[in-house]
């Protein structure tokens, strides 16, 4: 049968080797922990790169939609629709429409 009093020399370097081991697994533990924590500032970082810049779109279209010119346009379109059906002589034109609402 198998002595353990063989093991009780042996005790210190067993030690020192797990001692060794928990010490390397920990140092790559933290790596992980860096590489992980880079990425995740990286990819941060082009969130908020992409959220400024939508951010400066929506300042942009709020612009043009509560802009005059905004209504200049809508009403040079209406102008075309007008004319369009004048010219086809078909439908009913958009004064006679504002008419019947006021």
């Amino acid at each position: 049968m198998f002595d353990w009093a063989y093991l009780i020399p042996l005790a210190p370097f067993l030690m020192v080797a797990f001692i060794v081991w928990s010490k390397n697994q920990r140092a790559l533990e933290e790596k992980r922990i860096e590489a992980t924590a880079a990425q995740t500032a990286e990819q941060t970082a082009q969130h908020v790169s992409r959220v400024s810049e939508l951010e400066q779109r929506v300042r942009v279209l709020e612009r043009i939609v509560t802009d005059k010119g905004y209504d200049v346009a809508t009403q040079i379109e209406a102008l075309r629709d007008e004319r369009r059906v004048e010219e086809t002589g078909s439908g009913v034109s958009l004064d006679a429409l504002n008419k019947e609402r006021v």
